[in-house]
């Protein structure tokens, strides 16, 4: 180093030392690379010599080049004490190969030469969140079965012709030497000289992890799952079935097969949620760092959605003031990262959300809620998201009912019906045949309550344009017996329910793992509770409103759903906030969830907007009534 270097080190250390997260970061992904290369000599080396002879050639000469690069790999890791010790491992593990040596002993030599790798340079080769096999199902079918087939055979279509051949992921003798982290290492890093591409850009860590372990299941027997060791995530992650198999016998190895394809999912709690969120938090930072920004935002929504989001609810009903300042931190280091702040900014605010995350992880109280926790959240989660469907569906049905068209009333409970299969089938298709993220499930949300904002915005200027009883009777001549006004509340009553209904879903089977099998019935308690509330209110509603005159009826529902247009338009801008598809610009304004006010300027606008469009078509109403009333 330069007396030019060494100056400008010590004058701007403190940002150096804010970067040396993104260092080590690089460093970790160099090391990541190398043990992807050891894992991959000690899967495949063993087949391409016996007994001294080699079998497959050009199998062969690509290990032998695979430990050119390797060398190449260490080398270029930062200094460390052992950094001489791993390149005389990699030397002599070159010797092993040269010398076409046994090859279950060359497999022990590259894996002990991976485990020292790992702990020299801090590589983490377990999961931050439990690998969930069912998640993995649908990324499969996505990304891998056209290649690998259904079962993992390597007989898929677009496998035909290709040298080398799909692996046939069936296959014992290859499953049982790689571990779950190899599976993991390979779905981001493809291989070289293969067909087989890195997925790092298209799945995200968690998914790559829960991919890995669906994969872990074609050479995994269920039945084997309960033996004499339960073995630990970091032990599912890091070893092999043939290292366990050589160490403790087959009946052990089979148990840990089973394990490992179903990983045990009661460590995904609170706590692991939260971490999740601040290390992808790091490497968004990190890659920032490398001036990959598009990546690095990826991250932060990445770090929300599939992390902090997913225990919002719960830290919501503890402690709201907590969550606000939490999900405010998270929002402007993502909004630092779309403005291009200086690294050193980002840094402080990567920090201060950090922090918050911290308190947050402690409000919550580690890996598991209790039993108060899961009922109230179970009660809160149902009681929040269904009562703005609740209060559309009871006034539609009110007025049916009070003017005389129970008739139409039946198109209303099909669009609700239809909204609760739909609801479900969307669920069901999430979850077991494709994959949707985090990101669209809130733009899915975003949007449809975008759309429910102008469907409750209509209708209620309608039911004000029909307040009354002459108008109403021509409405009812005129349009409603056709069935057009019909098809109208029936799509309102549709979107009203389906907006809600995922989310709800989703948050109750987020809540139903946190709360673990003690928690279980704490949270059906508190969902009933919800439901009986629900249904209250709708009662309340439809009893009431027959005692009010007409007229009167017309202008409170017509008040109400106006109202919620207002509350739709902002709970989707926000939404559409979480989901990285606009940004955030905070407000000096007052907060408050349940109408859709946040203090943020891009949501404030569009409830502005909604209040203009109902200021002008009521305008319009109120000019349109004077001129008939100057023309009778």
């Amino acid at each position: 180093m330069t007396p030019c270097h060494r100056l400008l080190a010590w004058l701007f250390w403190p940002l150096l030392a804010l970067c040396s997260a993104g260092a080590l970061a690089d460093s970790v992904e160099g090391a990541g690379k190398a043990l992807h290369l050891l894992d991959y000599i000690a899967a495949d080396y063993p087949d391409t010599v016996a007994a001294g002879k080699v079998v497959d050639d050009a199998e062969y000469r690509e290990q032998l080049e695979f430990v050119g690069v390797l060398h190449g790999l260490v080398a270029g890791l930062p200094a460390r004490a052992e950094q001489q010790a791993l390149e005389e491992g990699i030397a002599q593990l070159r010797q092993a190969i040269d010398q076409r040596q046994d090859g279950s002993s060359v497999a022990r030599q590259a894996r002990q030469l991976g485990a020292q790798l790992a702990v020299t340079y801090e590589v983490s080769q377990a999961p931050l969140i439990t690998p969930d096999p069912a998640r993995g199902a649908p990324l499969y079918a996505q990304h891998c079965s056209i290649c690998h087939g259904d079962s993992g055979a390597g007989d898929g279509p677009a496998g035909v012709g290709l040298e080398p051949p799909p692996a046939n992921l069936q296959s014992h003798a290859r499953l049982d030497r790689l571990s779950l982290y190899d599976l993991y290492n390979t779905l981001g890093l493809g291989i070289e000289g293969t067909d087989m591409p890195a997925f790092a850009d298209q799945l995200d860590e968690r998914q790559r992890w829960d991919l890995a372990s669906y994969i872990a299941r074609f050479t995994a027997d269920p039945a084997h799952a309960v033996g004499n060791t339960g073995y630990g995530l970091a032990d599912l992650a890091r070893h092999t079935p043939a290292e366990i198999e050589a160490s403790d016998g087959a009946d052990a190895a089979a148990s840990f097969r089973a394990q490992r394809a179903r990983p045990p999912q009661v460590q995904r709690g609170p706590g692991q949620l939260l971490d999740y969120t601040a290390t992808t938090l790091d490497k968004s930072l990190a890659a920032y760092q490398a001036g990959d920004h598009e990546q690095a935002y990826d991250l932060s929504v990445a770090a929300y959605l599939e992390g902090f989001e997913l225990v919002e609810s719960s830290l919501d009903n503890l402690d709201a003031s907590v969550r606000k300042d939490t999900e405010r931190s998270l929002m402007a280091y993502r909004q630092g990262l779309q403005d291009g702040l200086p690294l050193a900014q980002l840094g402080e605010r990567l920090e201060v959300a950090k922090a918050k995350l911290k308190v947050s992880a402690e409000r919550l109280g580690g890996d598991s809620l209790s039993w108060s926790l899961s009922y109230i959240s179970g009660l809160l989660i149902l009681l929040r998201e269904g009562i703005e469907a609740i209060l559309v569906l009871a006034a539609i049905l009110a007025f049916l009912r009070n003017t005389g068209q129970q008739a139409a009333a039946r198109s209303v409970n099909v669009g609700w019906l239809l909204a609760l299969l739909a609801g479900f089938a969307t669920w069901a298709l999430a979850a077991y045949v494709i994959d949707v993220g985090g990101a669209q499930r809130e733009l899915l949300e975003g949007c449809t309550a975008l759309f429910a904002s102008v469907m409750v915005l209509w209708l209620g200027v309608w039911m004000h344009d029909r307040r009354h009883a002459a108008a109403w009777q021509h409405y009812i001549k005129r349009s409603l017996v056709s069935g057009g006004g019909r098809f109208g509340f029936a799509l309102l009553a549709f979107f009203s329910v389906y907006r809600e209904l995922f989310e709800v879903v989703l948050f109750y089977e987020t809540l139903w793992l946190q709360a673990g099998p003690a928690g279980h019935q704490a949270v059906l308690a508190g969902g009933a509770t919800a439901l009986v509330l629900l249904v209250g209110l709708a009662w309340v509603i439809l009893r009431g409103s027959a005692k009010l005159p007409l007229s009167l009826f017309f202008s409170i529902n017509a008040a109400l759903l106006c109202a919620l247009s207002v509350v739709f338009a902002g709970h989707g801008v926000k939404a559409l906030q979480e989901a990285g598809i606009f940004g955030t610009r905070s407000v000096p304004f007052f907060e408050f969830d349940w109408l859709g006010i946040h203090a943020d300027a891009y949501s404030l606008t569009a409830q502005a907007l909604a209040l203009l469009a109902i200021c002008v078509l009521y305008g319009r109403s109120y000019l349109v009534q004077r001129r008939r009333v100057s023309a009778g």
